[in-house]
């Protein structure tokens, strides 16, 4: 497995060298900090995801969720539809990338503690009871984004749009730094968890018996989680598909229920991902795409490969 993840870390640092050279032209003071820019948002944006599904399949016990099924994608569409439905898209405060980053990924935040709160209320709620209240309330956020999105302006919507999509062409510095300095901080309560991961992914009732606080680990593993993707949205956008790519492609590779393999192999295919479909979209579609539409299409065609695979195992 070691020899794995070195294969890994070497096609990531390849990609990364190819993204950041090719066809820079000897313009260095240009192109550095433009692609570095993106570089450092890809790279931020691949590892939470990518450690935040590895962590939620292995509460769930189940490797065709996602933390998605939260419904905290659907509340981001739904914070930005209704801010050009309310405010309109010329709004400068609204349009303020860093207030904006700020009031999604705080509402976001805030929507989690409160579900987990609610759902956790009496001791032994089932993790599936929390699943499905996500599932509902996921819906219930899309179906009113897609009731403003009918009544506002097509110019308004074409604004709209393009949040719908991730994207790393437009990050700013401001909120890379501030993005790093609160996922730095949550990776560093998160650390105190990795070691009972090995443990909850046997199962609730397996994780008990064997004299583990589950339902206490549970919670703040969840409540990560749901930093990491408020941020990572917030940050570039919905990336509906990449953490079940990855994360399934990890356990196929690494075949281990180790997760100092998984997450580490996760966080590279992520990178390798990521790195090269932005370089696709720069090079070869010249921007006419982008990177979360290719990483949509290959997710979607692995998660039907799984639920086809899956099918055929009853």
């Amino acid at each position: 497995m070691r020899m794995k993840l070195t294969v890994l870390s070497v096609a990531a640092v390849a990609l990364i060298v190819l993204f950041m050279i090719y066809q820079a032209g000897g313009n260095w003071d240009y192109v550095l900090p433009s692609r570095g820019k993106k570089l450092v948002a890809i790279l931020i944006t691949g590892a939470v995801i990518a450690v935040s599904t590895i962590v939620f399949q292995s509460i769930t016990n189940n490797r065709i969720l996602t933390p998605s099924i939260l419904g905290l994608d659907s509340l981001y569409m739904l914070i930005q539809t209704f801010g050009v439905f309310a405010l309109g898209s010329a709004n400068m405060t609204f349009m303020n990338k860093n207030i904006n980053f700020m009031f999604s990924a705080t509402l976001m935040v805030l929507f989690s503690g409160l579900l987990y709160k609610l759902m956790f209320r009496r001791e032994g709620q089932n993790i599936y009871f929390l699943l499905l209240v996500g599932l509902i309330m996921g819906t219930m956020f899309q179906s009113a984004s897609s009731f403003m999105e009918v009544l506002i302006d097509p110019n308004e919507f074409l604004v709209l749009q393009g949040k719908m999509f991730a994207s790393f062409n437009n990050v700013s510095s401001d909120l890379l730094i501030l993005s790093t300095v609160i996922l730095a901080l949550t990776t560093l309560y998160f650390m105190r968890f990795t070691k009972y991961l090995d443990v909850i992914s046997l199962g609730r009732d397996e994780a008990i018996n064997l004299g583990l606080d589950y339902e206490y680990i549970v919670k703040r593993l969840l409540m990560v989680i749901a930093i990491f993707v408020s941020i990572s949205t917030a940050l570039v956008g919905p990336i509906t598909f990449l953490g079940l790519l990855v994360a399934n492609v990890a356990h196929q590779l690494f075949r281990t229920y180790k997760h100092q393999y998984l997450i580490p192999g996760a966080i590279l295919l992520s990178i390798v991902a990521l790195v090269g479909g932005q370089f696709l979209v720069e090079r070869v579609f010249g921007f006419t795409t982008t990177v979360s539409v290719i990483i949509n299409f290959a997710g979607g065609v692995y998660f039907v490969h799984l639920l086809l695979k899956e099918n055929k195992s009853w």
